[in-house]
């Protein structure tokens, strides 16, 4: 039996509502059968986080918007990761993103396009959230919609700043970064099965 494939979700949290959203991608990730996920707190750069990373078939980077940018923390990993750059150890990886801030926007889009600069970067191929905008989207909507903040290119989380984290974010909100995990673990399988079955015979 072949080993599962991993997906890491590398992220940061500063007060801890990011830090839920990530458990809820993680669980999507661990609801398809065959994939694990792998939760990496990206504030301690140590070998264990950079050969999970190495390891991974696939990323899923994770960041507080913190004044319409990602957290220092999180940018402190971005730029060391420039050693893996140099090198592509990531090419060909699949990424996807996701974001929580206080504010329903707070330009959660700003950070979540860095994002998709430091996979392209790196050569990874991004996956989308895939879900249609919710809510406010149309009359009828309700902020019990899944993506109810109507996100396209990952998952994006809104937890109001007198709430901690054991009440925020929104059930939605953790059911769209479900989805985002379990999206990006069933990718994952079409991938490793696509380059499964392209691979040249080997004769003796």
């Amino acid at each position: 039996m072949s080993a599962p494939l991993s997906v890491v979700i590398a992220h940061h949290s500063g007060y801890g509502h990011t830090r839920r959203q990530a458990a809820a991608v993680a669980a999507g990730v661990d609801s398809v059968p065959g994939v694990r996920a792998d939760l990496r707190d990206v504030t301690t750069l140590d070998d264990g986080l950079w050969t999970a990373l190495e390891d991974a078939d696939a990323i899923i980077f994770g960041s507080p918007t913190y004044m319409g940018s990602t957290s220092a923390v999180f940018q402190r990993f971005a730029e060391a990761s420039g050693k893996v750059w140099a090198e592509q150890g990531w090419q060909g990886k699949l990424a996807a993103g996701f974001t929580n801030s206080a504010g329903v926007n707070g330009n959660k889009d700003n950070v979540l396009l860095s994002l998709v600069v430091l996979a392209a970067q790196h050569g990874m191929t991004w996956v989308p959230l895939g879900l249609l905008p919710g809510w406010a989207y149309t009359s009828t909507g309700s902020p019990d919609d899944l993506n109810r903040l109507g996100g396209f290119v990952g998952a994006m989380a809104q937890s109001s700043s007198d709430l901690g984290p054991d009440q925020a974010p929104t059930d939605s909100d953790l059911r769209t970064a479900h989805h985002l995990g379990a999206r990006v673990a069933r990718t994952a399988l079409r991938f490793a099965h696509g380059h499964q079955a392209a691979a040249p015979a080997v004769t003796a």
